[in-house]
């Protein structure tokens, strides 16, 4: 079976996800081509998969000249009325608003390089995550190319749940084979706008992660003092970082002994920052940078409670990445989270928004070291079961056969 994942930029730090279920699609004997609509920038590409990844990848964007002008050769030669029709989709698309169409324009004249690539490639299906760009493209492709011509796509949330028009969430899942939802709460959502008959097409599949490589330390030794709470995430004031650093004001003014780290790059780091000073815990708080998925598993070692304040998620991936690694996890009762976080088995839910929940629940764990490692050996139990990067690429191959002629 051979099939595309279109993507808007691959690889990203932000999504490895996705180059762990190409990975994983792969090793089931999936050949998956990747093609991306921009070129990463260096800063997204930082571990040696990802340098794999990014050499491999087509990029439609910066443009290649003869690439795009012999797609649209071929696409006007090979079905001039195929090629008008789709144009004129594209266009209606932006409803009359000259922004909006002049954005429809440029998707079309790239659909054409995509499609151009698939043909080639003897490819037939694009699967893309998230419905942006990359959505966008893809429906044209699936449009002009005709049968057996099809796309998928995998829902994450929460930022396209926020306007579904502006996404054009609705048209996209219905004109896709299938559609797949990170989650129950995911999928609960996208079956507020979309017609009955279209909620066969929308199944669950986790997002997963490799359990062998995302592993507890093997003397299952943490830092003695003072113990390590770590958050890994973009900086950005939806991931809740500021309630963090409060949580951490908080607990050293009672006198607790702790440090906090959190992994990650982004324009909230300076009010993070600034805000540390203003607590008085300069001392106490590291903001490292981003990291490649090389050197994640170390900080994953080196810590002591894992913490996800956020205040919008879908299922977090790096969520699991620190349970696999038998780290106990604090994190908000939100979403798509506690289909995987159990509170007070495998980890602590607290309100979203609440530094004074967030502070209390961080020094219970902190005061209670053997519920901490029970915590934490439940948690990786819990991946391991329902969201292991094999199993979970097995279904999404499976989903893809039921849609891909050979």
């Amino acid at each position: 079976m051979r099939i595309a994942y279109l993507v808007a930029r691959y690889p990203a730090v932000s999504q490895t996800f996705v180059v762990g279920e190409v990975l994983g699609l792969r090793r089931l004997g999936v050949d998956v081509h990747t093609l991306a609509i921009r070129r990463s920038p260096p800063e997204e590409v930082l571990s040696r998969t990802d340098r794999e990844a990014f050499a491999s990848t087509y990029t439609v964007l910066p443009p290649q000249p003869w690439h795009l002008l012999r797609a649209h050769v071929r696409a006007l030669a090979r079905s001039p009325r195929g090629y008008a029709s789709t144009l004129l989709h594209a266009l209606a698309l932006g409803k009359f608003d000259l922004r909006a169409v002049l954005w429809q324009l440029f998707y079309f004249v790239e659909a054409m390089v995509v499609w151009d690539q698939c043909d080639r490639r003897g490819i037939r299906h694009l699967h893309v995550h998230f419905p942006n760009v990359a959505a966008d493209v893809a429906m044209l492709v699936a449009r002009y190319g005709g049968e057996p011509w099809t796309y998928s796509m995998t829902l994450h949330g929460p930022t396209e749940l926020y306007d579904v028009n502006a996404h054009r969430l609705p048209e996209k899942v219905r004109e896709s084979a299938f559609s797949i939802c990170i989650s129950d709460y995911t999928r609960s959502q996208v079956m507020n706008f979309v017609g009955r008959e279209h909620w066969a097409k929308l199944h669950v599949v986790h997002c997963g992660v490799d359990t062998e490589r995302f592993a507890p330390s093997p003397d299952g030794a943490r830092p003695a003092s003072p113990p390590a709470v770590l958050a890994v995430g973009r900086l950005d004031p939806r991931k809740g970082h500021g309630l963090l650093v409060e949580a951490l004001g908080l607990l050293a003014h009672d006198g607790t002994d702790l440090r906090v780290v959190i992994v990650g790059d982004g324009p909230e780091r300076p009010a993070l920052e600034r805000l540390a000073r203003e607590l008085g815990v300069s001392d106490r708080l590291e903001l490292p940078g981003a990291v490649g998925q090389d050197e994640i598993g170390s900080w994953f070692s080196s810590a002591d409670i894992f913490c996800m304040p956020s205040l919008a998620e879908g299922l977090p991936v790096v969520l699991m990445e620190a349970m696999a690694s038998g780290l106990p996890v604090v994190a908000t009762r939100l979403m798509g989270i506690p289909e995987l976080v159990e509170d007070g088995v495998n980890g602590t839910l607290v309100t979203p928004g609440r530094t004074d929940a967030l502070a209390a629940a961080l020094a219970r764990q902190l005061a209670d070291p053997d519920g901490r490692r029970r915590m934490g050996a439940a948690g990786r139990e819990r991946v391991a079961a329902e969201f292991e990067v094999g199993e979970c690429s097995r279904q999404v191959a499976e989903l893809m056969r039921s849609v891909v002629t050979e």
